[in-house]
């Protein structure tokens, strides 16, 4: 009986929750976290996961890209990350020939790597408050262009005093929407090649279908290897570059985790809301999201017809359908969540005790009195006009390929008093052309973009849409003359295309402004950047300037006590435990997943769950190797209760020991509101086993001399 009893409370104490909100900076967790995390079960110090003077986990993270995290896990420049961060990287080297998207890529010689331009990863060199320094010689009673004219002056000395005479880059970013400020020093380089990559059946298994979802049996991973000059300094690509050696690599834990045993995250969040008013938040769920689902969901149906269709057309556009899908399916688990969790009440229960601490002393009433009431009527003037700014983004400025490319060219035409700046647009523009014509399919953007305007027109009040749009509902975007438009613009011309960058002048724009496609997007701009941007930047300028006064006054009553300050793309840590959750009433998700629930959810006749045949050789043989779990399973991914968001993909999932377990990749669909909303009972990250990922370098692809490099703790 006394053992049932200890089971029982075990239990219980593991399915309590032990998430913890919040994504912390490195500098500030001997102060606020570092206690915490030891009683969870971290046997490590604030010292090894962060410090200047001596290497730390720091220098085993990198920014890679321009919005995912990756982790070294080798002295030679080995770096692993998501799939679907490489995905692009990826999907640039396949062809009909050599569809690596499709076969997976596996670089047999380090001579065989793949060169990728443009692609760079940073590493954070150090992180530094500089809030004095920023807001030095500003007061209150300064003029805003005053004030913003020494902001800005400020930051940039700050730039030009860390940069080590530009040795390095540094980014100096607002916290807690501009009550404080850190600088950023990065070493960035620029020589990454690819070296690994599973088929999308392994790295991208279950497709968009389990997109954001629980269960998931996703090989989510890619390998790229760092290259340096001989000095083992950054240097852009040269044959001569050599493997990049860095202070810290993660050592790789082979015994794996079980429930309750404590997780970190450590990597770059992209962006998260969690001070919104209560009005944003109603304006996000009822308005916002809805609209941009539905543009999305008519430009994937379109997308997803013609990939269908066309081998060629599924690898030009399989990257863009990728991104395009990833925020339409989260931003409906988001408002899911947040209803469920009545987020709107929630918010006013907390500005209802907001008001009441305010109210209790005179100058504060003086100070914050007016913040909540300005919400209330600033975000009344923007519900309408923030339809056409999503709408607007979402159809027109991100629509389609072909407005794309237009709205590029008409950034040269703005700068053609300004030289440098547009040899500068123009170069980058010539440079990314290629890339842009590879995966440029014609008969499908003619599809795509009379559905945009279309919903364009439909949802917006008249008086946002340039007459000339109005006037094209009945033939432009009912498909009528969309193919002579684009037969007549020399947009759907490569050859011509590449004639007008070479020759552009100002009197080619004024040849421009006559061809059907250049015109219609400038006359949707003009009358846009005239009559919605104007008003809506206004009210975004005073809403910002709101929500600084507000954190201001959250900080002074939350005075002393720990605060998460939004995620902006900068370095972070999270924390938590393996752990599963209820995602509905009456039912369990365990915390881990196996192949042989990748090998059930099998089904050929659906693109998202074909199993390669040489994975279910392996698994019919059971040959896992040292991979499998002590039960004698094969590891896929595993959940925990860590607070994490896009840009955390493919950031490392450490043990309490500091070694690498997984790789993480996702969130349950369940808890994706946690960018505004955290819930501790539903938000997990998901991540990929590392087990799993070593075992399909080794037994899958045959690839297992990379392991050699690696340090394999068991």
């Amino acid at each position: 009986m006394r053992k049932i009893f200890i089971f029982l409370l075990c239990s219980l104490f593991l399915k309590s929750g032990f998430a913890v909100e919040g994504m912390w900076i490195p500098t500030l967790l001997k102060k606020y976290n570092i206690e915490e995390m030891q009683k969870m079960g971290f046997k490590l110090t604030a010292e090894d996961i962060y410090e200047v003077n001596h290497a730390s986990m720091k220098d085993a993270v990198v920014l890679f890209g321009s919005g995912c995290t990756g982790e070294l896990i080798s002295g030679d420049g080995l770096l692993i990350t998501n799939h679907h961060c490489g995905f692009s990287q990826i999907q640039k080297h396949s062809s009909l020939e050599h569809d690596y998207l499709s076969d997976g890529f596996w670089a047999g010689k380090r001579a065989e790597e793949l060169i990728n331009p443009g692609l760079t990863v940073q590493f954070l060199v150090k992180m530094e408050e500089v809030t004095k320094e920023v807001t030095k010689g500003i007061t209150e009673e300064m003029k805003e262009e005053v004030a913003k004219k020494q902001l800005t002056a400020n930051i940039e000395a700050i730039k030009k005093q860390f940069s080590g005479k530009d040795k390095f880059l540094v980014d100096v970013k607002p916290l807690f929407y501009g009550n404080q400020y850190f600088a950023y020093v990065y070493e960035i380089f620029k020589d990454i090649r690819l070296v690994g990559a599973p088929p999308v059946s392994i790295g991208k298994f279950g497709g968009d279908t389990d997109n954001w979802v629980w269960p998931r049996h996703t090989g989510d991973f890619s390998l790229f290897r760092v290259y340096a000059g001989k000095d083992n300094k950054p240097a852009s690509y040269s044959p001569e570059n050599v493997p990049y050696h860095p202070k810290k690599f993660f050592p790789i834990n082979l015994k794996g985790n079980k429930e309750g045993d404590f997780t970190m995250v450590f990597g770059f969040p992209g962006t998260t809301q969690e001070y919104l008013p209560s009005q944003a938040v109603q304006l996000l769920i009822e308005k916002s999201n809805p609209n941009k689902v539905d543009a999305r969901t008519i430009r994937l149906g379109i997308l997803e017809k013609q990939m269908a269709n066309d081998p060629k057309v599924r690898i030009q556009y399989a990257s863009k359908y990728a991104g395009i899908s990833n925020a339409w399916k989260k931003w409906q688990g988001e408002t899911n969540g947040l209803l469920r969790l009545h987020a709107i009440e929630r918010k006013q229960k907390e500005e209802a005790e907001f008001s009441k601490w305010v109210m209790q002393d005179a100058n504060r009433e003086k100070k914050y009195g007016s913040i909540l009431n300005n919400f209330k009527q600033y975000y009344a003037s923007l519900s309408e006009i923030q339809i056409a700014y999503d709408l607007y983004n979402e159809t027109v400025l991100r629509g389609s390929d072909v407005f794309g490319l237009i709205s590029r060219v008409e950034q040269l035409e703005k700068a053609l008093n300004d030289s440098a700046k547009f040899n500068a647009q123009r170069k980058a523009l010539s440079e990314s052309l290629p890339g842009y014509l590879k995966d440029y399919d014609c008969a499908t953007d003619q599809l795509v973009l009379p559905a945009m305007l279309k919903i364009y027109v439909e949802r917006l009040d008249p008086k946002y849409l340039p007459q000339n749009l109005i006037d094209k509902k009945n033939d432009f975007i009912k498909g009528s003359n969309t193919g002579k438009a684009y037969q007549k613009s020399i947009f759907s011309d490569s050859t011509q295309i590449k004639l007008l960058l070479n020759n552009l002048q100002a009197k080619t724009f004024k040849k421009l402004h006559k061809d059907p496609l250049y015109a219609l997007y400038s006359a949707i701009t003009e009358h846009y950047n005239k009559n919605i941007e104007p008003t809506y930047l206004k009210l975004s300028q005073e809403i910002l300037k709101t929500q600084k006064n507000y954190l201001a006054a959250i900080l002074e009553m939350k005075h002393g006590e720990r605060l998460m300050a939004d995620a902006n793309l900068t370095l972070r840590v999270t924390y938590g435990k393996t752990e599963g959750f209820e995602p509905m009433d009456g039912v369990y998700y365990q915390y881990y997943t196996t192949l042989k629930g990748m090998i059930t959810k099998e089904d050929p006749k659906i693109s998202d769950y074909v199993v390669p045949e040489k994975l279910k050789q392996l698994y019919q043989s059971q040959d896992f190797g040292s991979y499998a779990n002590s039960s004698g399973e094969m590891p896929i991914a595993f959940c925990a209760s860590n607070h994490t968001t896009g840009g955390n993909s493919g950031s490392p999932v450490l043990n309490a020991n500091g070694e690498l377990i997984g790789v993480n990749f996702d969130r349950c669909w369940e808890g994706t509101m946690s960018d505004v909303l955290f819930d501790p009972e539903r938000c997990r990250n998901i991540a990929l086993d590392i087990r799993y990922a070593l075992f399909i370098i080794d037994k899958f692809a045959g690839a297992g001399y990379l392991l050699k490099e690696m340090q394999l703790n068991r």
